[in-house]
């Protein structure tokens, strides 16, 4: 309420109080009817002037009679409880929704279309209704019309929907409904006399009722519909249902093709009709099987007659009953069981004759060119070709063992002409692998067997002066015998063969089994403590030697200080000299052991277990600033209006646990409910210094002023600090009031 509006409001009550005690109530009436708010809305102008036609002097009771009296439809709805004010569970006076005298534009219904409640109202909204996204309000309700008056009926709005073209009622909800308008609920096997069944379920109703006259005769027989569907051209008659269904077109499972003079069998069941029924005329189909068979699938020619069923059977035409053991002079057995018929019989012509010998048919597989004759059966048999009987330990004189029992025959006996004039001996076939190029003589076996041809006999440390030890005995012999040539002198020492891997580049000369062993080449036995003048210490332990001797000329002098091989990851810059294990040490490089209790700026609270780097940011140490401000002043909610002495009210134990007395420091001393209180609670603004005395009350506590200053801001005369609802009493406080 503005400072103006509570001006008259004020006094308009006082000259209420005097007309009522000195000058009497007629006088009272008469003023309330000189006075009016404001203008009334544009629809009550007429009557502005005419405060009667609304109000009733000192009855207000009675208004909601005068609004009913003019708005007759709401005085219906409320008394038939119909429409929306009808439905309030609650008895409502006119004004506690509608209040004039705001305005000739104003709008005094004052409905909110996004939280309205449309279930109170006689029409409540489901479906696309209730979405405000497919259907707004002003959708239904025109401009200038009542709310009350919109229809309610589905043909007032979607009149222009109806494909009907009112044939069928006005109730479209008995079809449609409000939660999708094109799947209606109307059910064609219930209303209607033509159940609907298999894909007639799926059918739109336009493909069968073409217009939207949807009440004339529409025809149930199926060749009404699917005349154009007719492949039989009307040869079989006009009762399609007689073979097929609803369910499927196709699938004819009404005709029972076993009541027909053809019962169908095995493959004939999946066969298509129009594959023996090309033309689709059904009543002169041939049931012999060379009728249909005779163009593609006759291979002997003619040769066996037409009656294919001697051998063949409609549950496969491949699979034959011929019984070529029972029928003819030769057995089949094992391997012959699985070829088939015209791998023997050429072109199946079988009635000629087939000879029975093994070379008849194999003469071309024959890899022995005839040396073994044609007796195939001596060696092989009809269970596996490969797999032969022939025993080369008991037929032969060498017997196979080791390896030479995995090699296949043709690798010995490269020419199928090499029956007995096969050599046994080793060099014969392996000459070409022998890598030491004949200085062993041919006595291969002296060193190899048939087992492994790698894996030699030949023991090093016993048939050489040269004992092989740890990673010696894993190298391969042709490693330090360069081309297989082991007789020829090969050099004992180290250098010898890693004077290549010698990366000291000969300044220890070549002994290098004083650091090194075969047991690990890396792994050294040189001892830096005890060798040097400088003993390794934690992370040095562990550093590798390249790591300070670059170029592994470790004879070089290598300076010993920290900076010659830590410079480059000096923070300080020189800043702290060259000394660094002042601070650092070799077990670790970050864990200083710097005391800050010498410097100028011992550390205390949480100072103390703060990284180093949160005040030191570049690691130059001397040029840290001491003063709290210089850290903290993106802290200081105060923007320095309270200066820069941080420590005068914080510390550094907690910061937020501050020393600032405020009855010695500030005019305003704290007792009763004050002392609880945070600073934030009379200090909103941290940067705002606040005079607050006990005068003032009212600064803080305006908005608790229950008298709306009636009494004045001298809150301290009736209440205290301790309680604020405790009043004192005795203090005059009311006295003249």
């Amino acid at each position: 309420m503005s400072k103006a509006e509570t001006i008259i409001l004020r006094l308009i009550i006082g000259i209420a109080f005097i007309c009522s005690w000195n000058i009497g109530y007629a006088w009272a009436d008469s003023l309330e009817s000189a006075l009016m708010p404001g203008q009334v809305i544009q629809g009550h102008a007429k009557w502005e002037e005419d405060c009667t036609k609304c109000h009733k002097r000192f009855d207000k009771a009675a208004q909601t009679k005068l609004c009913q009296d003019c708005h007759k439809d709401v005085r219906e709805d409320i008394e038939r409880k119909q429409r929306f004010h009808g439905r309030l569970t609650e008895r409502r006076d006119c004004k506690d929704c509608h209040t004039d005298h705001k305005g000739r534009g104003e709008n005094i219904v004052l409905l909110n279309e996004s939280t309205f409640e449309h279930a109170h109202t006689n029409f409540a909204l489901k479906g696309t209704h209730a979405d405000p996204k497919k259907a707004e309000c002003k959708a239904c309700h025109k401009p200038k019309t009542k709310y009350r008056d919109a229809p309610s009926d589905c043909l007032a709005c979607h009149k222009k929907d109806d494909y009907h073209k009112g044939l069928f009622s006005p109730k479209c909800e008995t079809c449609h409904s409000e939660t999708d308008w094109k799947t209606s609920p109307f059910n064609h096997d219930k209303d209607t006399k033509y159940p609907l069944l298999g894909k007639h379920r799926t059918t739109k109703c336009e493909n069968c009722h073409k217009v939207p006259v949807a009440k004339e005769k529409t025809p149930t027989a199926c060749y009404a519909c699917h005349k154009k569907d007719d492949k039989h051209g009307g040869a079989l008659g006009r009762a399609c249902e007689s073979c097929h269904t609803e369910k499927d077109w196709k699938d004819t499972p009404s005709f029972d093709h076993d009541k027909t003079k053809f019962p169908l069998r095995g493959k004939h069941i999946d066969t298509k009709c129009k594959d023996c029924h090309p033309d689709q005329h059904y009543k002169q189909t041939p049931v012999d099987c060379y009728s249909c068979h005779k163009k593609k699938d006759d291979s002997h020619k003619g040769r066996f007659g037409e009656r294919c069923e001697s051998c063949h059977t409609d549950r496969r035409w491949k699979e034959i009953v011929f019984d070529h053991d029972r029928q003819t002079k030769y057995l089949l057995r094992d391997k012959h069981r699985g070829p088939a018929c015209e791998s023997c019989h050429k072109g199946h012509l079988y009635k000629d004759k087939t000879l029975t010998a093994c070379y008849a048919c194999h003469r071309r597989e024959d890899i022995h060119h005839g040396v073994f004759g044609e007796s195939c059966d001596a060696c092989h048999n009809e269970k596996s070709w490969k797999l032969s009987s022939f025993n080369h330990d008991r037929d032969t004189k060498y017997i196979l063992f080791g390896r030479h029992a995995e090699v296949k025959c043709e690798d010995c006996h490269r020419a199928p002409s090499t029956k007995g004039t096969t050599p046994t001996t080793c060099v014969a076939c392996h000459k070409k692998d022998d890598s030491h190029k004949g200085q062993y003589g041919e006595q291969c076996e002296s060193c190899h067997i048939a087992k492994n041809w790698k894996h030699s006999t030949f023991n090093h440390d016993r048939d050489t002066k040269y004992i092989l030890r740890d990673k010696h005995q894993s190298v391969q012999c042709q490693s330090c015998h360069k081309g297989h040539l082991y007789k020829d002198k090969t050099p004992e020492s180290c250098q010898s063969c890693h004077g290549k891997d010698d990366v000291h580049k000969g300044q220890f000369g070549d002994r290098c089994e004083e650091c090194h062993t075969e047991q690990k080449w890396k792994s050294v036995l040189f001892d830096h403590d005890r060798l040097t003048k400088f003993p390794l210490r934690g992370r040095h332990a562990m550093v590798a030697c390249e790591s300070c001797h670059t170029s592994h000329l470790y004879k070089n002098k290598v300076k010993t200080d920290c900076y010659a091989c830590h410079k480059k990851d000096d923070k300080h810059k020189g800043q702290e000299g060259s000394k660094c294990e002042t601070c650092h040490s070799e077990k670790q490089w970050r864990e200083v052991v710097f005391d800050h209790e010498t410097s100028a700026f011992p550390l205390r609270g949480a100072h103390d277990i703060t990284p180093c780097r949160k005040c030191h940011q570049t690691l130059t140490f001397k040029d840290a600033p001491s003063a709290c401000i210089a850290c903290h002043e993106k802290e200081d909610i105060h923007k320095r209006r309270l200066g820069t002495e941080c420590q005068t009210c914080h510390n550094a134990r907690d910061w937020k646990l501050w020393e600032f007395d405020h009855n010695t420091t500030t005019a305003f001393k704290l007792d009763g409910a004050h002392q609880k209180l945070d600073c934030s609670s009379c200090h909103r603004k941290p940067m705002g210094k606040i005079v607050v005395t006990a005068n003032s009350c009212v600064a803080c506590h305006r908005k608790d002023d229950k008298h709306e200053g009636g009494f004045g801001p001298q809150c301290n005369r009736c209440h205290v600090t301790v309680l604020w609802k405790t009043l004192k009493t005795g203090s005059g406080a009311f006295r003249g009031r």
